[in-house]
């Protein structure tokens, strides 16, 4: 098989995947660009992919998101749309909210670390091994990040003060005298 039949073999199976990783992270405006230049990477480092190759372009798109973030200054690690697919309904509307407002809040005061080895997990879908290979580390290490990511969104969760959802007077406390 010639490398440029070996190539779109691999851009036909992944293209898909890849833009789903980099939408999840980076600006609209900046998607297809990111694309393109993981798969330019790809084809310039052919002779390099593994079998599989999801993780190794995963990680290839990380590290173009991060220098592309390094060239405009700053990086918004991860922009997760918690309520972007929401979910069927079941329940009474007020809880659902909560929740919903719950988890958000909580995933905020999440690290930017923290975000990501969790949504290379539960978004992307990678096993361990592969969320280790996009990241550039061990297995055990990152097995180690997700436990700590894992508890301290629980934590949060458990442990949510109210009053930063709810104003510490009321708004209309003036009107009525």
């Amino acid at each position: 098989m010639s490398d440029e039949d070996r190539f779109e073999d691999l851009y036909r199976r992944h293209r898909t995947d890849v833009e789903r990783f980099v939408r999840r992270r980076v600006a609209p405006a900046q998607v297809e660009d990111v694309v393109a230049d993981t798969f330019l990477v790809a084809w310039r480092r052919l002779d390099d992919a593994p079998d599989p190759a999801r993780p190794w372009l995963f990680g290839i798109a990380r590290r173009t998101m991060l220098s592309t973030s390094r060239s405009h200054g700053r990086w918004n690690a991860l922009q997760v749309r918690v309520a972007a697919e929401p979910k069927p309904f079941d329940g009474e509307l007020a809880s659902e909210v909560a929740s919903r407002t719950d988890l958000a809040r909580a995933w905020q005061r999440l690290n930017d670390g923290e975000r990501e080895v969790l949504t290379l997990v539960a978004w992307d879908g990678l096993k361990v091994r592969e969320a280790a290979t996009v990241l550039g580390c061990q297995p055990g290490t990152f097995r180690v990040r997700l436990l700590r990511a894992r508890r301290h969104l629980l934590h949060l969760l458990e442990h949510m003060p109210l009053t930063d959802f709810f104003p510490a007077t009321p708004l209309n406390e003036g009107a009525h005298r």
